[in-house]
């Protein structure tokens, strides 16, 4: 399959309950000249059955002893065809265009390495949970936020396969963060952008690798920092940042802090909060030892116009 437009590269981690609907998403793009490939990162529930029961020969599989995403991803892309790569994750949703409109950017603009776009997020029934705008489109506001703010959606960019590679690819160190990570090394190679319209959905849902940072702690976030400013995480700190993250590694956590980040979503990017404190009193019923869950059902009966004022005004958001 060489000379491939664009090769989407999907990891999957035991995504039974939502890889099906990501998979046919992609298949309905508007933009046909792509291959899927999927690395199946030793998934132990149904997502090979799932993988194997598509007829397509755009589909193609790969599968790895569990290793987590940055191997995944390093792995999907000695592999890939395509002269672009789209990313994409086994729980979102593509808009039809999405392909059609990246291919389109990278191709008008040569000097970019990296396209991505805003997105509507969703909750992990598909229910309407925002509509996340980008901190930065052109590749102006990208730079001067970029080591303050992670400037990508993930599951949402489209990238130079060879600028990638000549980036050195994704760390295996940068556990979560294996990403913004990466978008600081494509900053040296060439310009960034994002376009200003949803082309993905992204799902929140309790067992994605990525939580709060809040709840992974101020050691954490130091070490996170500290990484992205200087370009470079040691395997050292590599450890240390996954000690952390399998420390907090248990249903009972990670459902707590999927609920509270959707109620505190609920409270600050769409103002339902009824429904906010319906998911606060459960991440407080799963977890009840953060102050900040009670303080944000206590928020939840102020008026939008002060709830948004507060949230303007907190250097940490509520």
């Amino acid at each position: 399959m060489d000379n491939i437009g664009v090769t989407v590269l999907m990891p999957a981690y035991n995504s039974e309950n939502y890889i099906e609907a990501a998979i046919d998403s992609v298949l309905r793009q508007t933009f046909t000249d792509f291959e899927l490939l999927i690395v199946n990162d030793g998934s132990t529930d149904r997502t090979a059955e799932i993988l194997h029961s598509f007829d397509d020969s755009r589909i193609k599989i790969i599968n790895q002893p569990n290793g987590g995403v940055a191997k995944a991803l390093n792995n999907g892309l000695m592999h890939a065809n395509g002269k672009y790569v789209a990313r994409f994750d086994a729980d979102d949703i593509c808009l039809p265009g999405r392909l059609a409109e990246q291919v389109a950017f990278l191709d008008e603009n040569v000097k970019h390495v990296v396209v991505g776009s805003d997105a509507e997020y969703i909750l992990e029934n598909g229910e309407h949970l925002l509509n996340f705008r980008c901190l930065g489109y052109t590749n102006e506001e990208i730079r001067q936020r970029l080591y303050f703010y992670c400037p990508f959606i993930h599951s949402s960019v489209m990238y130079r396969r060879g600028a990638v590679s000549e980036a050195g690819g994704y760390s295996v160190h940068a556990h979560s963060f294996e990403d913004y990570l990466l978008w600081t090394q494509l900053a040296k190679i060439g310009c960034l952008a994002n376009i200003p319209k949803p082309l993905i959905k992204v799902r929140y849902n309790p067992t994605s690798v990525t939580i709060d940072e809040k709840w992974r702690g101020i050691h954490f976030r130091r070490l996170k920092r500290s990484a992205i400013r200087r370009g470079f995480i040691s395997p050292d700190e590599g450890n240390r940042l996954l000690d952390i993250i399998e420390s907090q590694n248990t249903r009972k956590y990670k459902e707590a802090s999927y609920y509270a980040l959707c109620g505190k979503k609920f409270l600050t990017d769409n103002y339902q909060p009824a429904k906010a404190r319906e998911q606060l009193t459960k991440a407080i019923k799963g977890y009840p030892f953060r102050v900040d869950n009670y303080a944000l059902l206590v928020a939840s009966f102020f008026p939008e116009k002060l709830i948004q004022w507060l949230h303007g005004r907190s250097p940490n958001r509520l």
